[in-house]
């Protein structure tokens, strides 16, 4: 009896043990997903942007059509395009510095306020990331969590590594 007890107990342990490294693996991809969201919720606000620079400048037809160009790449999962994406995105926010009729335009101010909102966004999901995998990488290499992580195949997570992780919004 008294084995049987033990092997119970040891089977009670490992289950909720297992079963603590699944979820704190599954709110660090839920973490990664959301700041998914919101960089796309970013490239969105893309074509606006475009729109309203494009009715107050004769700024380069090029560099508006690459910029549609690079977003729709990037709906379509090309992760480099993000990165270049962000390159372009950077030039035309820093653009409407030399036309003050855009920064004083309505629909300008309007997507000003989204774009910032977004950004701030952007940057609380990535701090509750990294807050999530620092859990999920502390629980899996602590003692005697990281002989269930070994045996189950559990690796440690990256904190960050995004294609898109570089624009400046600065208006």
């Amino acid at each position: 009896m008294p084995i049987f007890v033990i092997l119970i107990i040891v089977f009670v342990i490992l289950f909720v043990e297992v079963n603590s490294i699944i979820y704190l693996k599954n709110r660090a991809m839920r973490s990664y997903s959301v700041i998914d969201v919101f960089l796309k919720k970013r490239f969105d606000l893309i074509p606006n942007l475009v729109e309203t620079v494009k009715g107050y400048t004769k700024y380069e037809g090029e560099t508006l059509e690459n910029i549609t160009k690079l977003r729709t790449s990037y709906d379509n999962g090309d992760s480099k395009a993000g990165k270049t994406l962000n390159n372009e995105y950077n030039k035309l926010i820093a653009l409407s510095e030399n036309y003050p009729e855009i920064k004083a335009s309505e629909n300008f101010l309007n997507l000003q306020k989204q774009i910032t909102k977004v950004e701030n966004e952007i940057a609380a999901s990535r701090r509750l990331y990294i807050n999530d995998v620092t859990n999920y990488n502390t629980k899996i290499e602590k003692f005697p969590h990281v002989i269930i992580a070994t045996i189950l195949g559990y690796k440690k997570m990256d904190l960050l590594s995004f294609a898109v992780d570089e624009v400046k919004v600065k208006f």
